[in-house]
């Protein structure tokens, strides 16, 4: 039975949690219960028979963390296989008639993808791309993508799942109480991912009840285009007598779950602390409902890791500055990848009020494809802007595409059969909003019908492989009135056309039409104002054109696109004054690139450079004082407001631990730096460090000494490490609820040998009830709370 045509006509149900029931059949603090399917299938056949007793129509196999970095190539595969074994045992043997299928569960890999932490984009994909096949090999009617807190380890995910195996595609994201991902993804963000990368269901599990995820599961309904699943934990985790318990019944999560089907949310199960009392509560609250049929939004929607950006909704600027184009400084930074120059101007582009930046880097002797990814690379670690990826070299295009953490633009694609059958692929296979030109083999017609002619093509190209409309955004091409007077009558009208026949996006380069003639910005600003008129989607603009900026803001204030004229006031109001610069000394010299601006911004090279110089003339202590720690802080500040997230905190934090290094090494006192010892570890039976990690490198920036013991650490190496550097804080992690247990021996442990020190704990399962409960001192809600709390206690025991 197809899954997908089930679908259409019935709600499916999910599986629940899978953990917590081990742990109540035995599995012991430390123990790894993908092994379960090996040495104790009877009790992982049960549960999962249980799971389609109840009602279940997919049941996910036992290997949420079976993945190349916790077991040996042939250990993996005989875990997988024999989970395979397992479910399709309870699937034949368990009573009921539903309709039922086997999910290879896949889980995240427990490592930071770089530039925040150490895997490699392309060593994830391969590692997922190893657990993928070996499901398939073993007979998974499907993969479910779940629990992923990261954009780029979501995105890895999915296109190994998509290269390896020909198999339905579920992905689930665990959402915190802010409505994002660990990394900062925004729902709407995620869903233009996914949706473009071509997931079959998209939703949420995991991290909080029913309740606290209802904001997130309608943002994504109301956005996709495809099934929504959504499969919550039992609340809120607690315990009682020494036993995890959850603050929601079975009852009333499946009220819950129920009032989100006629939202169109048409898959439904649970996650941490769910039984199958809870499945068969769902089933019976929702027997008398049917699916609503999945619509599609046509919405045209790119993305970058944490934020997307919609067309239509009023007009779209895009940074033209990234391009070697007449520009010698920019095409001498490409000859010696200086990609902090890039960098820069990407900042300058964001400052100036665009929305999305162009990134071209084509220049004749170069690699394009290695250098048009190192600038994706660069320009996506600091900037949370969405990139447009302008490349004529479809190979280079495919390397950006590949490594672009969400859905990106592409520019371009045109009429001639070779440039379709090159780029269409593409857009299927990453996702992207495709820019087509209105030219073929014949060049660019002199009319604007026969432009509309080439654009009704590409799009009739475009559907036959898979694409719609909402996947394109034309550029009808200005040209330069300097050699032909009607050129932009023309391009205008083919705009108008383009927009009222087909309904199409458009988008135009708008200093083109200003070649050749004096004055050029006061015929590039009237011509925007044209072109908005007439319905521009998007323009490609210099944001530092001052007439075309007031243009823009003025046609929005106009056109009742800028409520109450927000906008526009914080433009050109007594608030937006801009202090006064010293004579003779470029901006950036005075504000961008300040020491304390360049850690905020996360510019490792140039806090370094800067460092350096300053080092010349400057107490070392003065300059972590005066300079880095107050930039530290208000990014934190910022961090903990949610006006900054995860990647931008640690990009200002390896900036300043440049820094930190460049003083070490000028000064005598490092001792003086360092306010205290902090022990981390991951607690026994857990791989995942990313929090861990991120704890380390921050601590490390606030001038702590820190010893990272790694993952899946014993209590007994944990204590030991402790005693042994008179440690005044312990932080321990676990991102699983079936290593709870592990942290709670931990935390017994150190409170008998070394009662004086003090006990953070964090981790997706845990709350501030839960960590009390265990015998934490505290609950660290991200890095930054841990490195609050740390200040705290070493200030209030000086």
């Amino acid at each position: 039975m197809d899954i997908l045509k089930y679908m259409q006509e019935h709600i499916l149900y999910l599986d629940g949690g899978m953990g917590t029931l081990l742990q109540e059949r035995g599995l012991q603090p430390g123990e790894l219960p993908e092994r379960w399917n090996l040495t104790r299938t009877e009790i992982v056949r049960e549960l999962h028979a249980a799971y389609y007793a109840a009602g279940s129509n997919v049941v996910n196999t036992n290997t949420f963390g079976a993945n190349p970095f916790k077991f040996s190539s042939d250990e993996l595969e005989g875990i997988i296989a024999a989970a395979m074994e397992n479910a399709s045992w309870a699937r034949d043997n368990a009573p009921g008639e539903q309709a039922r299928f086997i999910a290879l569960d896949v889980g995240p890999l427990g490592k930071l993808f770089a530039p925040y932490g150490d895997l490699d984009f392309q060593d994830g994909v391969r590692a997922f791309g190893k657990i993928v096949r070996l499901g398939a090999k073993h007979g998974a009617d499907m993969v479910f993508i779940e629990t992923m807190n990261d954009s780029y380890e979501t995105k890895a995910a999915l296109l190994a799942a998509k290269e390896n195996c020909d198999l339905p595609v579920f992905v689930s994201n665990a959402y915190g109480r802010d409505g994002r991902l660990m990394t900062g993804a925004e729902p709407e963000a995620m869903v233009a991912l996914l949706e473009g990368m071509g997931a079959d269901a998209i939703g949420a599990n995991c991290s909080l009840g029913p309740a606290e995820l209802m904001g997130v599961m309608g943002r994504i309904a109301k956005a996709a285009s495809v099934p929504v699943l959504f499969k919550p934990n039992a609340g809120l985790p607690r315990v009682e007598d020494g036993k995890t318990c959850f603050d929601v019944a079975p009852a009333d999560f499946a009220q819950e779950l129920a009032r989100m089907a006629p939202l169109g949310v048409q898959i439904l199960g649970g996650c941490c602390g769910t039984t199958p009392d809870y499945i068969r509560a769902l089933v019976k609250a929702t027997a008398s409902l049917s699916p609503v049929p999945v619509r599609d939004k046509g919405v045209s929607r790119i993305s970058s890791y944490t934020r997307s950006l919609c067309f239509g909704e009023g007009p779209v600027l895009i940074g033209e500055r990234i391009n070697p184009t007449g520009k010698p400084r920019f095409k001498q930074a490409l000859q010696e990848r200086d990609m902090d120059y890039i960098l820069q101007e990407g900042i300058k582009q964001r400052d100036g009020g665009v929305h999305l930046l162009d990134v071209n880097v084509g220049l004749p002797g170069i690699d394009e494809g290695v250098l048009l990814e190192g600038a994706v690379k660069t320009l996506q670690a600091v900037l949370d802007l969405p990139l447009q990826i302008d490349t004529s070299d479809p190979a280079a295009m495919e390397r950006a595409l590949r490594i672009y953490n969400g859905k990106a633009m592409i520019n371009s694609v045109n009429g001639k059969q070779e440039s379709m059958d090159a780029i269409f692929p593409l857009v299927k296979k990453y996702g992207g909003l495709v820019v087509a030109l209105t030219l073929d083999e014949k060049g660019i017609p002199a009319t604007a019908q026969g432009r509309l002619e080439i654009a009704k093509k590409i799009l009739k190209e475009a559907e036959s492989r898979g694409l719609s409309k909402k996947d394109l955004i034309f550029d009808p091409l200005a040209m330069a009135v300097s050699a032909d007077p009607n050129a932009a009558l023309v391009t205008l009208e083919a705009l108008r056309l383009i927009r009222e026949e087909l309904g199409c996006h458009t988008v135009l380069g708008v200093s083109n039409v200003s070649f050749g003639l004096p004055e050029r910005p006061v015929l590039n600003h009237i011509f925007l104002a044209c072109a908005m008129e007439k319905g521009l989607s998007a323009a490609i603009i210099n944001p530092q054109g001052k007439d075309l900026m007031e243009t823009y803001h003025a046609f929005r204030a106009l056109h009742g696109q800028d409520e109450n004229c927000r906008d526009y006031i914080a433009k050109f109001g007594e608030a937006s004054v801009q202090p006064v610069q010293k004579a003779g000394a470029p901006r950036e010299e005075i504000s961008l690139f300040t020491l304390a601006e360049a850690v905020k911004q996360g510019l490792k090279e140039r806090a370094l450079s800067l460092s350096s110089e300053l080092l010349k003339t400057c107490e070392p202590m003065a300059l972590l004082n005066e300079g880095v720690i107050p930039a530290l802080d208000q990014v934190g500040r910022d961090y903990e407001v949610g006006k900054c997230y995860l990647p931008q905190l640690l990009m200002s934090a390896e900036a300043a631990q440049g820094v930190f290094a460049a003083v070490k090494q000028a000064s005598a006192r490092e001792a003086a730096m360092q306010k205290g010892t902090f022990v981390l570890a991951t607690v026994k039976g857990d791989i995942h460090d990313i929090g861990k990690n991120i704890v380390r490198l921050l601590l490390e920036n606030y001038g702590y000494r820190v010893i990272d013991l790694g993952k899946d650490v014993s209590p007994e190496d944990v204590v030991l490490a402790v005693e042994e550097c008179h440690a005044e804080l312990v932080g321990l992690s676990a991102l699983m609820t079936t290593t709870v247990p592990a942290m709670e021996k931990t935390i017994q442990l150190l409170r008998e040998r070394v009662p004086a020190c003090r006990v953070l704990v964090g981790g997706a399962v845990l709350n501030e009830s839960y960590a009390a409960a265990i015998g934490a001192d505290f609950y660290a809600k991200d890095a930054m709370d841990a490195v609050r709390y740390a200040d705290r206690w070493m200030e209030k025991n000086d």
